[in-house]
């Protein structure tokens, strides 16, 4: 029978009334369970989201209402651009008070505690969208929210047609769990532009992050231009290319050219932390010492307690250290400064007289980790000092050295910062400490008073392969998506008033380009940016990434490289009491299905499915494995030897 129109149109009528009491409803989203409604995908959490009654419309004339405070100019700059470009829309900007405005910004008259200085309200209405917040950062903040509840197109470099430009009307107050929401860029390691380096600042702002530690000098290359001492730049800053696995690469030969690298000028580095800070990003420099300094020795082979610094060269990742007895290092060369010679001081109160001119952050981060000391223990002047100084120990050695620079770094007028090493020796209680090794060095160094930043390995190092070592560049350890995201700044036990907040650190041994910077970055960097910014109790690992497959597909838009790691499967193999091999498959993410072949075949969903542990067929060469959910291959096809699953099993 065929419905009458009259009918249809009755029935579209009475769904639509229905939908709309449905929706009408607000809804304030459990953190005990994924959003299942995609419209809704802030990353970081807020504190609190609640969705109202229907669906704000972009116009396709839009009107921008903020006062014109410099502070607010890229702020404005960015709405703007982000609301036209994909779009095609007009946008306007006015700073005169207007009720039909579509976008306002507004800065409180009256400070609203709860915010504090970097917290934001949100209205989005049927017609208007308010932001409110007590200072610029505040509204900065907003801004990056409210893009976020637009079509995942509205990341896009150009014009997008066909899309329905609309957000869900939802009331958001947010604000930070902690003040240092920090991403470390290694750029002594392999040098990234000053472009670049912008880039990675835009792309860390959308997440809010606000310090970023910049790592300058290490054995590879020295930076940044200090005036007075041409060659850190001249010599510090050049080695010879290599590719492959970093730290086992072949010694430079003598005629091979030292043309890779490059340095930031004292006007770059001006233009970066202006750029920064119009994002509400502070620059932390890093130089550091005495350790990893093979660079700036190279380029003073005066510097060193070793004769034979006079023949030493930039590093290009060749093996300078050796771990076998494990930490500290034992040096195979002399890479660190020497603490018993007065011109090191001299030195390095010139390099951080013209840091601290340059960088109006307030600490100066001085490296003091992985310090070879070695060479030192048979040096005469070394010996001298420890005589004189009533020195008993090699690390008080290191102490003694630490001090020193403490004091340099202070009477600039900054505050000293350095890897959790430079406890051993002994510092200052006025020391700050970044804690790496893991959490209890900077439980330790929070208890003793010390300010705290937490960036521990087993959270926080974005440098680490996030899925099988053979689908990844090698470094030493492993850090997946999930185990990232259980990272809590904050120990149990310890007053929260010493740690100054968390970070993640991107050492670039084995990255080459910004796009490898970016795929090491994200999505981890979700997980670190939610852990210093959302409250404790939001965080819940399913409804993060059911966020996170949403920001996937914004950054597909972006075109920002990403890692879809988390989709690949896991391995464990073990070998049962005849020896044969028992190969176990399990997924970082539920609700994967896995399939797979022996037989050198590339596997789709018609393959046999994964469901109990696999014993590899007499003569196969390769378990091949690729992830689906439903019908749809999530995962890239892993490419397993079984000869390397052997070796994993051991012979036992």
């Amino acid at each position: 029978m065929k419905l009458t129109i009259p009918f249809v149109f009755l029935l579209f009528v009475n769904i639509n009334i229905f939908a709309q009491s449905i929706e009408s409803s607000t809804e304030t989203f459990s953190n005990s369970e994924p959003i299942t409604n995609s419209e809704i995908a802030i990353i970081p959490e807020p504190v609190s989201v609640m969705k109202q009654a229907g669906h704000f419309v972009l116009p396709a004339n839009i009107v921008i209402q903020a006062n014109k405070s410099p502070e607010l100019k890229q702020t404005v700059a960015f709405l703007q651009e982000r609301l036209s470009t994909p779009t095609g829309y007009y946008t306007s900007i006015i700073s005169t008070p207007s009720a039909t405005a579509t976008f306002k910004l507004i800065l409180n008259d009256k400070q609203d505690a709860t915010l504090g200085t970097e917290g934001y309200h949100i209205t989005v209405g049927l017609k208007q969208v308010i932001i409110r917040a007590n200072k610029p950062a505040g509204l900065f903040y907003g801004v990056q929210t409210v893009v976020q509840l637009l079509p995942k197109e509205i990341e896009s470099k150009e014009e997008v047609k066909g899309i329905r430009w609309t957000m869900p009307c939802v009331e958001i107050t947010d604000y930070p769990r902690l003040g240092w929401r920090g991403l470390m860029f290694d750029v002594a390691r392999h040098f990234f532009t000053k472009q670049e380096v912008k880039q990675y600042i835009d792309a860390m702002v959308r997440y809010k992050y606000n310090v970023l530690h910049l790592h300058l000098a290490d054995d590879e290359g020295w930076r940044i231009e200090i005036k007075g001492l041409p060659k850190l730049t001249e010599v510090g800053a050049w080695n010879v290319k290599r590719v492959g696995s970093f730290g086992d690469f072949i010694p430079p030969t003598a005629d091979e050219p030292r043309n890779y690298g490059g340095f930031y000028t004292q006007e770059d580095i001006k233009e970066l932390v202006a750029y920064a800070k119009e994002r509400f990003v502070d620059i932390m420099p890093e130089i550091d010492v005495p350790g990893h300094s093979l660079a700036a020795i190279a380029s003073y082979p005066e510097l060193s307690c070793t004769p034979e610094a006079v023949n030493y060269k930039v590093r290009s990742g060749e093996k300078i250290m050796d771990w076998s007895r494990g930490a500290p290092p034992l040096g195979l060369v002399d890479n660190t400064l020497c603490p018993a010679n007065e011109k090191v001081y001299v030195f390095l109160d010139t390099v951080f007289t013209q840091v601290a001119k340059l960088f109006p952050f307030p600490y100066i981060h001085v490296g003091g980790d992985e310090v070879a000391r070695n060479f030192w223990e048979k040096n005469d002047q070394i010996k001298e000092l420890m005589k004189r100084e009533g020195l008993k120990t090699i690390p008080e050695v290191q102490g003694y050295f630490e001090k020193r620079v403490e004091q340099i770094i202070v009477s600039k007028g900054k505050k000293f910062m350095a890897w959790d090493e430079v406890l051993e020796g002994g510092v200052s209680k006025t020391a700050a400490v970044m804690s790496w090794r893991n959490m209890q060095h900077g439980t330790e160094a929070a208890k003793a008073g010390h300010e705290v930043v937490m960036s521990p390995t087993q959270y926080a190092y974005i440098d680490y392969m996030q899925a099988d070592a053979i689908t990844e560049p090698k470094v030493y350890a492993s850090l997946r998506l999930s185990k990232a995201y259980e990272f809590d700044p904050i120990p149990e036990g310890v007053n929260p008033v010493y740690i100054k907040g968390g970070q993640a650190n991107l050492w670039t041994e084995q990255v080459y380009n910004i796009r490898q910077a970016e795929y090491m970055t994200w999505p981890r960097g979700f997980a670190i940016a939610e852990s210093v910014w959302s409250p404790k109790e939001k965080k819940n690992w399913t409804n993060f990434f059911a966020r996170t497959e949403q920001h996937f597909k914004r950054l597909d838009v972006a075109e920002t490289k990403y890692a879809p790691s988390v989709y690949d499967p896991i391995f464990s193999v073990k070998r049962s009491a005849d020896r044969q091999l028992s190969i176990s498959l399990s997924t970082e993410v539920e609700g994967l299905d896995m399939y797979y072949s022996f037989d050198n075949s590339f596997p789709d969903r018609f393959y046999p499915k994964y469901t109990a542990p696999l014993v590899p067929p007499v003569d196969a060469t390769v378990l091949k494995v690729i992830t689906y959910r439903g019908k749809t291959p999530v995962g890239r096809m892993m490419n397993m030897p079984i000869e390397e699953l052997n070796k994993r099993a051991g012979k036992k």
